[in-house]
């Protein structure tokens, strides 16, 4: 339920806040006064598109806020998705379109797309103008208002039945495409095959050709690699029994000897004493580390220079085909086996998909024939329900029929197709609402369907913008009693120009316009009193002070007590 409603900017509409609440609200006012734009404001805080010509003249923006009261979970978790607050079940909304036609959201206090109140639409309004009446005339809003009456257990097979034709259509699509690109997934596997033999015949091992650069580099310079530790390891100690050879080691143990000799003498030569210990035995340590690099590089096979060079231009011939790099080769060979398993399940892979689409096909069909029944039930209550509805909405001889046809293949909704047909008179063959009824008579089948429709499946909201169109005198009577009955169960919300309509409404709000400064602007205030009867009576006459109108327009109001 709608509370309240705040519009500025809108239309001819400067500031006007509307208080709405529960039960049924009319909205009157004069011809351009901007009764139009309550509707706009409340189709934008719905997610309908915006219009930067609706923004007031002179103005940079258009804002429409509201105030909506709700315990609905559905629009709870909505609204916290979004990341909105929804205190003690009052949902700020609110709407924004500046001059150039952007336009902004916001839910609970948080910034939102706009998108976010056509979702929290449909769970709190619904709406119906021209517009509306035009979507009543197509097929599928037919059979969408039949479903809404039919009950749970019509949804609930609706819905089974709709997952059945998903997959079902997904399944055939699948099997469809693994039977058309058969011959190509047969030439991929190949393919793959042939490319994973390749690469096997290599198996490359992930950082493998870095290995082997740095051990072609050491094999190709294996001779200056031995005459240089060679070299190295004789400055350091060499077998010679030249008694004049002096090596590095020999050089530093006659130091450590003439320190020793004399260092009793002098404190300060202990620590140089130490550091020409520590120096003999780094050489002792170096020189088996260079004797035994030599004897490793001595090992050293002559044809291995060849193999590593061999194995890397192996590996280099997959880089150029599969990947910068061994990893990158290996990861390929990997995501090649994977799709190669998938390609040679394929004949298996469609025999299973087919079986599986078998029990779908029986499972949809079972679901459609059973929704045909819960269809034809259900269309049988509502025409009943709905002729009674018309025959008191002045159309005493009218017959409203709801038909159910099966259709040629299952869609979507199911097997069926759903007319709503309308006999104006006794005789008269029942025909399509589109083309049997005039504005005012299909404005009337609308309410009716609403009313009978909102026994099983309430709304919580209901806009009205001129149901009363072509409809006067009694008709229009009965319309009005009708929306007060709708608002029993429901908020009712209905723009009119009739005062046998709006003397059922509870709470009646006027949009007044005033072109005093040059221009039009218009304001919005709650009628009681004497200012209704006036505007009843204005309804009535064109004359808010006439004797005759005022006493008619007090018969009118005394109707819905």
């Amino acid at each position: 339920m709608i509370e309240e409603l705040h519009i500025r900017d809108l239309g001819v509409i400067a500031d006007a806040t509307l208080p709405l609440g529960p039960g049924f609200t009319a909205i009157t006012g004069e011809t351009g006064a901007g009764k139009t734009m309550v509707v706009s404001a409340l189709g934008l805080l719905m997610g309908e598109r915006s219009d930067a010509g609706a923004v007031r003249t002179g103005a940079a923006q258009a804002r429409v806020g509201g105030i909506v009261r709700t315990s609905d979970p559905a629009v709870a978790e909505i609204v916290d998705d979004i990341g909105g607050d929804l205190e003690d079940g009052e949902l700020v909304l609110s709407r924004t379109v500046n001059a150039e036609g952007r336009s902004r959201a916001s839910v609970g206090g948080a910034s939102a797309p706009v998108g976010s109140l056509g979702r929290l639409a449909e769970r709190l309004f619904a709406v119906h103008g021209q517009s509306e009446q035009l979507r009543l005339r197509s097929a599928a809003a037919q059979r969408d208002t039949l479903d809404r009456f039919g009950g749970d257990e019509l949804a609930a097979t609706l819905r089974d039945y709709r997952i059945a034709h998903r997959e079902r259509q997904q399944l055939g699509s699948q099997i469809a495409e693994l039977t058309e690109a058969r011959d190509e997934r047969a030439a991929e596997a190949v393919r793959l095959r042939s490319e994973l033999e390749e690469i096997a015949a290599v198996d490359p091992q992930a950082g493998e050709e870095q290995e082997l650069v740095q051990r072609i580099d050491l094999l190709s310079n294996v001779e200056a690699l031995r005459a240089a530790t060679s070299s190295a390891h004789e400055a350091l100690t060499t077998d010679s029994d030249d008694p004049m050879s002096r090596d590095a080691s020999s050089l530093v143990d006659e130091a450590v000897r003439e320190v020793e000799r004399v260092a009793g003498h002098d404190q300060r030569l202990e620590a140089v004493l130490e550091t020409l210990r520590s120096a003999s035995f780094q050489l002792a340590d170096a020189a088996r580390e260079l004797a035994a690099y030599a004897a490793d590089l001595d090992q050293e096979g002559p044809g291995e220079l060849a193999q590593a060079n061999d194995r890397l231009a192996a590996l280099t011939g997959l880089f150029r085909v599969y990947g910068a790099d061994s990893a990158a080769v290996v990861e390929y060979a990997a995501d090649a086996a994977r799709r190669l398993t998938e390609l040679d399940g394929d004949d298996e892979r469609i025999d299973e998909l087919t079986a599986r689409l078998e029990q779908l096909d029986d499972e949809e069909r079972s679901l459609a024939d059973r929704l045909s029944e819960l269809r034809a039930d259900a269309a049988s209550r509502l025409s009943e329900l709905v002729t009674v509805e018309l025959r008191q909405l002045a159309l005493p001889d009218a017959e409203f029929v709801v038909r159910v046809t099966p259709l040629d293949a299952l869609g979507g909704s199911g097997g069926d197709e759903v007319q709503l047909l309308l006999s104006p008179h006794p005789g008269a063959q029942p025909r399509p609402i589109a083309k049997s009824a005039s504005g005012g008579e299909l404005s009337r089948v609308m309410l009716a369907l609403e009313v009978v429709v909102a026994g099983v499946d309430p709304v919580p909201t209901f806009v009205f913008d001129e149901v009363d169109a072509g409809v006067g005198g009694a008709a229009a009577i009965e319309i009005g009693r009708r929306l007060a009955r709708l608002a029993r169960s429901s908020q009712v919300i209905v723009v009119t120009h009739l005062a046998q309509v709006a003397a059922f409404a509870n709470n009646h709000l006027q949009v007044v316009k005033d072109s005093s400064g040059g221009f039009t602007e218009s304001s919005c205030r709650r009628l009681e009193g004497e200012e209704r009867l006036a505007e009843m009576a204005r309804l009535l006459s064109g004359l808010s002070d006439s004797g005759s109108a005022l006493e008619h327009a007090a018969e009118l109001l005394a109707l819905r007590d």
